[in-house]
């Protein structure tokens, strides 16, 4: 009797470490039928922060022109009027001129630009 009450113990233990002690994963969801489609896309890139919002004065013409700088030197937003519809200019390289069709092109950082506009010619800008 002494010892039948350790051994029992033991038998129990031994009984209990057998069983898978995982719990069971019970989803009410039916499998997702693009799961392996989305598995084996592409990465997607995200769209770039923004950097900055400046206004120029531009010479000849003592005009104003508007630019949202983005990160990664790409992508810019140029608008001729505040408020104004954004013209998007893109660049393939970092460092190249920002073009857009209808022939803008934007080059330099944000203190100072120069600028193409379809109808004001070539633009000096500083802030």
């Amino acid at each position: 009797m002494k010892y039948t009450l350790p051994l029992a113990a033991v038998a129990a233990a031994l009984s209990l470490a057998a069983c898978q002690n995982e719990p069971e994963v019970v989803n009410a969801l039916p499998p997702d039928p693009l799961a392996s489609q989305l598995a084996n896309a592409a990465p997607v890139e995200l769209p770039p922060a923004m950097k900055g919002s400046v206004s120029f004065r531009c010479q000849p013409g003592n005009s104003l022109v508007f630019v949202d700088f983005f990160a990664g030197d790409k992508l810019a937003n140029l608008r001729t009027e505040k408020g104004g519809t954004p013209t998007v200019l893109t660049a393939p390289e970092a460092g190249q001129p920002l073009t857009a069709e209808g022939g803008y092109s934007l080059t330099g950082d944000m203190k100072n630009i120069k600028v193409t506009i379809p109808g004001k010619g070539d633009l000096s800008c500083h802030v």
